[in-house]
């Protein structure tokens, strides 16, 4: 029952109460009104008077899917800060098309699930002059920051395959991902 709803057969059953109510002689109006509205108040409380206030079930409102068609990554910082909001909202991430670079680091979401004809693609880490490699240090840092966001089995993969490409795109099917233990969507 809604608030409006309540409110409104509340009143009428104050004005109800109000007419059926005898007013004593001398007594002011306003004050028989409140004697009526206390006596509604304990006729409620008693669960008298064909008013339900038992709470009613109330569906949870559905968070809106996330879905990714064709995305093609960008700054890792920024897609991180998205991962985190997304991780604390719980709003469900669907990979059903393209999805490259940083766009791969939804797969470390649990709520996350892939499409077997989806494609990612996969590159290790990068410098700001696209095709500069970085020191051996960053490399293996930032390395293990994007494995982080995957799930064990396709962070082995990465770690092993995939981060060694820093030229270009190391692209597998959304099956492939599943396989690799990515959430298959249902």
């Amino acid at each position: 029952m809604t608030l409006l709803v309540l409110k409104q057969a509340l009143g009428a059953l104050a004005s109800s109460v109000v007419l059926k109510t005898r007013q004593p002689a001398g007594l002011p109006v306003r004050l028989g009104r409140r004697i009526a509205a206390q006596l509604m108040g304990a006729v409620i409380a008693a669960g008298v008077g064909g008013i339900a206030l038992a709470p009613q079930p109330v569906q949870a409102a559905q968070k809106p899917r996330l879905v990714i068609t064709h995305d093609l990554g960008g700054v890792l910082e920024a897609r991180m800060a998205e991962l985190a909001a997304l991780q604390r909202s719980g709003q469900p991430v669907e990979i059903r098309g393209q999805c490259s670079s940083s766009c791969t680091l939804y797969l470390g979401l649990p709520q996350t699930c892939v499409q077997r004809s989806a494609t990612l693609g996969f590159h290790g880490p990068q410098s700001d002059i696209y095709g500069l490699a970085l020191p051996p240090a960053e490399f293996e840092h930032w390395s293990n920051v994007m494995a982080s966001h995957y799930p064990p089995m396709l962070r082995r993969w990465f770690m092993a395959e995939a981060r060694n490409v820093t030229v270009g795109i190391y692209q597998i099917s959304g099956s492939e991902a599943i396989r690799l233990g990515a959430r298959e969507c249902s």
